[in-house]
Formats: structure tokens, C-alpha cells, sequence
């Protein structure tokens, strides 16, 4: 007698068959989705028909075994290939894949979601953001670049918006101090006169001193008038300092100026360092003034590079507008600075990442047995307040031109005030660095900045993701920065995950919880900027799976037109 239970069991057949060819005919249509993961479906045979569960064997009879029919075929599960798919590269650097474990973490809407698709792109907000807008989640940095680990916030790269300028902390100068050079003897002098022959004096007829007021000096040119007036501008400018140029500088007259007032300005002017003591020759560097000539003294710093060069035309007075009016002194240039010297110039930078010049000069002091002595002179006319000079001191070094670790580094401040950076500006000079250092030896003098850190302000231009996740930004100073810290997740049941579509998965109550980690840690594979996670489908498999699903259908479908076919010819036996 046909059965009914026949056309149903080629019924579950064809339904379980037909899913099949839908998990299958998805895989397919994927081959081209970034980072897809292929799935696969199992079938379960139904529950039975149990015609008898059999016997156990006995003394005179063997054992029985059970007499069951199955009723067809069911969906045992489908299950999800997570095998890594082959890295494509792509030169975009904001492209990122996973080699290996792991998942990247995103959000929309406040909802976590999970996906291996890397095609991040930056939103009008600078967050990276999934094809479908769901932000990338990872580690910050602060305000100095440190990575703030613990808590996931949407990664922010604000290509072309985020400018950094870094004071300067370090700078290297190295070279060589020729031992055998000339030991100076003296340092420029030149006098400042009323005339050819005389110095300057007061209205009253006395010569002036460092009290006089400025107004109540008498004009040589002019006599029985002031050679200075209240609004008035003391202009220094030309002067040069060896081959160096000094800048200009201007002092304001008012009615309390004094001859000590201008005389400071002119020592300030011109970066004299009167601490550095008294030259070979017994004068001390400086500007100062003889009350029995009325003559002014200027007496500058021993070395060849420090040769004051000062003509009458130089010391300029100007009427409130600016206009000249005359050139108040007659320079008269006594002596010439002599002694083995080198100057070398360096840019240094504020916290806003202005340029700082510094010029280093180096002067042979002395050579006694216990290894040569170097006298060195910083100025620098960035310098906020009016004075060249920053410093001077000496450098010790041995018998061998090797320089004493007392004398290999010294602090350097530049004062900065009112110019919106941090002031002072400070940072160590040292003579020494990995790659070389500073001797004193019979060979020519030379010195170069070796090394010079601190940054000027610099915009960021580009980005990349290492291995570890840690995203360095490009600075167009050339500064490469953390700009942030991509994670990942890992679970301990993946194909527990539930698809949300769009590339993304969601936990599901079989997955367990996301362990949260580095790249390259607990587990997690690592990561390639530049690349794609490519579809994982094989094709080959796929079109074989294809054949044995419509021929399992075919055959199901067979199943029902025979039961169809007996149950006709029992109908015909009843008529």
C-alpha cells in the first residue's frame, strides 16, 4: 500500500535542499564582499518511526536490533567559516585589515557592533567611520600624545586641522677648537667723541658723566644748545660684530635719560659680556665714560669674531618722526679684538614654534697644563628683552682635547615675554652626542649644530596604523605623533555571532562576551594599514555544493512523483 509519509519526507527534501541553495547562492553573490564570511549548512536526519527498539540476546537467540523509518531530513545548523580571507592591497594608508583573530569595534546609535570590513573612511567630524557610518572605536591620546587606555571612544584623526609647535630641550654642537691658535689680547675699543680731538660736555662747560641727563649735554657743532632733546631716538644700526650684522636698536630720549641709561643701551645693543671678566689687556668689556675727557669708552669681547665694527654713521639721531638729524658722536676705533674664535649659529624654538636664533661664539682663553680653556659667548637678538648677551662661561678640557663632563652641557634661556609663548625659553647646549663631540685639538676650529630638537608648527597630513594597532600621524614638520590606538575584539565562540547585515555582527547569546585587547595580544592577530580583508568563499567548493544540492533536490522531488504514481494506481483499484 503507497504511504502518504513518503510524499512528506521528499517534502523536507525539497525544503532543506532549497536552503541549502539559499546559504549557498549568498556565498556567491559575496565573493566580492570585503571580509565576508562563507557559511555552510548541516542537515539533521527528522525524528523516526519506531517499528521496534530490538531485543537483547539471550541463551538460545541473538539480539535484535531496532526497527525505525526516519520521516525526512531538517536544518541541522548553519554554520559560519571564519577563516581569515587573502589581504589585498589597496595604497590607501586608511584602509585596515586583520591578520588573524579579531574584530574591529564600531558604533552606531550607541549599539556595539563587530566587523572585519576595514574600509574606514574620516566623517566632516574627523572620526573614522565604517562605508555605513558606524564609528571605529579605540584608544585616545591627550594633549602631549599619550595613549588613554581603558576607555573606547570613536577614533578622531583631524587631517589638516591639527597644527603642534614644540619648544626646543636639547641642541648638540660639536667640532673641533684649535688648541694652537692665537691666545687673544685684547678686545675692540672705540671711543665716542663730541669731535675729532674731544669728548662731550655739559652745558655748563664740565665734561659728563654717567649722571649727566642727556638734554643737558652741549652740541660740539652748536654751542650753548642741547645736543639731545626729550622725544628724540638714539638709532644704533651697520654695526657688526666680526662678519655677523647686529640689529638695529633704538633708545627713546625723555627728560630724566641719563649718560648711563644710554650708555646700558649701547651695551645691550652690541651683546657686550661684561661677565665674562677683564680682558688680556686690563680693560673690562663694556661701555663706560671718563668724567675727566667726556670721552665714552666702548670695550668689547675678546676673539676675532667678536671685533666690534662701529663707524661715526652708526650711532644715528632721529626727531620724533623718525626723520635724521645728525650722528652725534665721532667714533674713533683704538683697538682691533684679536685671538683664535669661531661663531656658529643655531635656530632654536619657542613653544608656538617660532625660530630662535642663537649665535654660539667660542674663544681661546688660555692653555695651561691641565688642557685648554675655551670662553664661550651666547647671544641671540630673538631674545625679547633688548640685551644680545644670554650668557658666557667656560670649557674645560684635558690634556688629550677631550672636554670635561663638567663643561659638556650648559642651560640656555631666552626670555620670550609678551610674545604669547611660554617664557623663558630654556634648554640644555651640550657639546657631546652619540655621534660625536666637541674637541680641542691642533686642527682648524669648526663647530655645527649636530642636533636640534623642539618643532615648528606643523599641520597633520597623513596617517597610518602599525602593526599593534597604534595609528602615527605626519606632521608637515615633519613630526610623527600617536594620534590614537585601534583595538580589538575576540570572542571564544565566533560563529556564536549573530550577522546585524552591512558587514557587521552582534553578540549573541552563544558568542560570550567580547574580550577587548591590542592587536597582536590575547590572542588577536594584527593589523595592515593598506590593505583589505578579501571575501573567504571559495568558488570551487561552492559550484561543488551547488551540483550535490540540485541533485539532492532533484532526487527529493523524485521521491514525491513515485508516491504520487502508487497512490494513482491505488485509486484505480477502487473504481
Amino acid at each position: 500500500m503507497a504511504s502518504t509519509t513518503s510524499l512528506l519526507i521528499g517534502l523536507s527534501g525539497l525544503n532543506a535542499n532549497a536552503r541549502k541553495l539559499d546559504v549557498i547562492g549568498n556565498n556567491i553573490a559575496n565573493i566580492n564582499t570585503v571580509a565576508f564570511k562563507s557559511s555552510r549548512m548541516l542537515f539533521s536526519s527528522m525524528f523516526t518511526q519506531n517499528l521496534g527498539l530490538g531485543t537483547s540476546p539471550n541463551d538460545v537467540l541473538g539480539g535484535v536490533n531496532p526497527k525505525q523509518i526516519g520521516n525526512g531530513v531538517a536544518i541541522g545548523a548553519v554554520q559560519r567559516n571564519f577563516a581569515n580571507g587573502s589581504l589585498s592591497p589597496t595604497g590607501d594608508l586608511r584602509d585596515l585589515a586583520i591578520d588573524g583573530s579579531g574584530f574591529f569595534i564600531v558604533e552606531r546609535e550607541g549599539q556595539t557592533f563587530y566587523t572585519r570590513a576595514g574600509t574606514f573612511r574620516q566623517d566632516p567630524s574627523d572620526n573614522l567611520t565604517t562605508a555605513t557610518g558606524e564609528r571605529l572605536l579605540g584608544y585616545a591620546v591627550d594633549e602631549n600624545f599619550n595613549l588613554l587606555t581603558g576607555n573606547l571612544v570613536p577614533i578622531n584623526i583631524p587631517v589638516g586641522k591639527r597644527t603642534i609647535a614644540e619648544a626646543t630641550e636639547n641642541v648638540s654642537l660639536v667640532g673641533n677648537l684649535n688648541k694652537d691658535g692665537d691666545i687673544p689680547t685684547q678686545g675692540s675699543i672705540i671711543d665716542l667723541l663730541g669731535t675729532a680731538t674731544a669728548g662731550l660736555s655739559e652745558l655748563g662747560g664740565v665734561f659728563i658723566s654717567s649722571t649727566s641727563l642727556l638734554s643737558s649735554i652741549e652740541d660740539p657743532n652748536s654751542p650753548g644748545n642741547a645736543l639731545f632733546a626729550a622725544g628724540q631716538t638714539i638709532m644704533i644700526t651697520g654695526v657688526k660684530k666680526g662678519e655677523a650684522l647686529l640689529p638695529d636698536a633704538s633708545l627713546d630720549i625723555t627728560a630724566g635719560t641719563t649718560v648711563q641709561d644710554m650708555m646700558d643701551f649701547m651695551d645691550a645693543a652690541m651683546g657686550i659680556q661684561s661677565a665674562a671678566g677683564a680682558n688680556p689687556d686690563g680693560n673690562t668689556p663694556g661701555v663706560s665714560v671718563d668724567p675727566l675727557t667726556g670721552i665714552i669708552q666702548i670695550v668689547g669681547n675678546t676673539g676675532l669674531v667678536s671685533d666690534i665694527t662701529l663707524g661715526t654713521g652708526d650711532i644715528q639721531l632721529l626727531d620724533s618722526s623718525g626723520a635724521f638729524v645728525s650722528s652725534p658722536f665721532v667714533a674713533d676705533k683704538t683697538a682691533t679684538a684679536d685671538g683664535e674664535s669661531i661663531r656658529t649659529t643655531f635656530i632654536a624654538y619657542d613653544s608656538l614654534g617660532t625660530d630662535i636664533r642663537i649665535d654660539v661664539t667660542m674663544v681661546l682663553d688660555s692653555t695651561p697644563d691641565t688642557g685648554p680653556v675655551w670662553q664661550y659667548f651666547i647671544e641671540s637678538a630673538d631674545d625679547t628683552n633688548l640685551d644680545l648677551a644670554i650668557s658666557t662661561g667656560t670649557l674645560q678640557f684635558d690634556t688629550d682635547g677631550q672636554m670635561s663632563p663638567d663643561s659638556s652641557s650648559i642651560s640656555v634661556t631666552v626670555d620670550r615675554q609678551n610674545t604669547g609663548a611660554g617664557t623663558p625659553l630654556t634648554f640644555d647646549l651640550r657639546f657631546i652626542s652619540d655621534s660625536g663631540q666637541t674637541t680641542s685639538l691642533d686642527t682648524r676650529s669648526n663647530l655645527i649644530g649636530l642636533a636640534t630638537d623642539g618643532l615648528p608648527p606643523g599641520t597633520l597630513e597623513t596617517f597610518a596604523a602599525g602593526e599593534d594597532g597604534v595609528i602615527f600621524g605626519r606632521f608637515s614638520n615633519g613630526a610623527i605623533r600617536t594620534m590614537g590606538q585601534v583595538v580589538l575584539a575576540n570572542f571564544s565562540n565566533p560563529a556564536g555571532l549573530i550577522d546585524a547585515g552591512g558587514n557587521l555582527f552582534a553578540t549573541g547569546p552563544n558568542s560570550g562576551p567580547a574580550a577587548v585587547a591590542g592587536a597582536g595580544e590575547l590572542g588577536n592577530g594584527t593589523i595592515v594599514s593598506g590593505a583589505l580583508e578579501l571575501s573567504n568563499v571559495d568558488l570551487g567548493q561552492e559550484f561543488t555544493e551547488l551540483i550535490l544540492t540540485s541533485t539532492g533536490y532533484s532526487a527529493s522531488s523524485r521521491v514525491i512523483r513515485t508516491a504520487d504514481e502508487l497512490i494513482q494506481q491505488l485509486l484505480v483499484l477502487g473504481r
